[in-house]
């Protein structure tokens, strides 16, 4: 056995499981995360139903604090990091973003192409008869 062997071995005999105290910074990190999100939240509905905020802005406002709060749920409770066990949870979240952005933006392509091709071949047109 090696030296870091040993000492795995001694902190955890002398540590029975919940007798950490890393239990309080997790609960702290789980606290601030919480109120995060309700300050987020409470955020957009305020700026979702306030006239303090410019009308053509309101949606990116939402846009950004929609970013922020998906930012707050992946550090906090999803425990996303940019340590080496967190690159394949990173890789991997991009890799949902990717086909989620090209399922979402390739039916809107899809949609638009049948929406124009329907105005083409109106009741008054012969030509698509």
């Amino acid at each position: 056995m090696d030296e870091r062997d040993q000492r795995q071995q001694q902190s955890t005999d002398q540590e029975a499981p919940g007798d950490s105290a890393g239990w309080k910074i997790g609960l702290a990190k789980a606290l601030m995360g919480l109120s995060a999100s309700v300050v987020l939240t409470l955020a957009s509905f305020w700026a979702a139903g306030t006239h303090l905020v410019w009308g053509p802005g309101v949606p990116v406002l939402l846009a950004a604090l929609a970013i922020g709060q998906m930012g707050v749920h992946l550090v906090f409770f999803l425990h996303l990091s940019s340590g080496p066990e967190g690159t394949n949870t990173i890789l991997a979240l991009a890799f949902g973003v990717f086909v989620v952005a090209l399922v979402v933006f390739g039916s809107l392509i899809i949609m638009a192409n049948l929406d124009a091709g329907m105005h083409a071949c109106s009741m008054h047109s012969p030509a698509c008869g």
